[in-house]
């Protein structure tokens, strides 16, 4: 018989444990540190992933819609004779009116500007916090 007919004989490694028996305390492994290596989830599935809150977008609609109901309000109110010029005639009422329409565009004006500025630190803020997430590339 060739040599690579033979069957091999098991090798001895040194004593081994009879089953029931069990080895000395100080013979045990100590706990491992940390997760085990190799791949994660090996050997099993992963876990389904988990939906993804879109809170910035909730709250950024809200902001818009509160924004939004302010300007309404807002250009809402210059219409109609105001109080101050009730028993007014003539240029006098003309002239009242006219700087309660004007008054009425600059704080409308403002509202939009305030909108404005709120929306670029919401999309500023947002910018960055998207960038302090975002995974480094290999």
């Amino acid at each position: 018989m060739d040599r690579r007919d033979r069957a091999q004989q098991p090798q001895s490694w040194g004593p081994r444990n009879q089953q029931g028996s069990v080895p000395p305390p100080d013979a045990w492994s100590q706990p491992g540190q940390g997760p085990p290596p190799g791949p994660p989830y090996q050997g099993r599935t992963a876990p389904p992933p988990r939906k993804r809150h879109r809170v910035f977008f909730w709250f950024f609609l809200a902001v818009q819609i509160l924004f939004l109901i302010l300007v309404i309000v807002g250009a809402s109110t210059g219409s109609g004779t105001p109080e101050e010029c009730r028993g007014l005639t003539g240029d006098e009422l003309e002239l009242c009116e006219g700087a309660n329409d004007v008054g009425t565009t600059i704080g409308v004006g403002l509202m939009i500007g305030l909108w404005i500025a709120v929306d670029f630190i919401l999309a500023l803020t947002y910018l960055i916090y998207r960038l302090a997430r975002r995974q480094p590339r290999p």
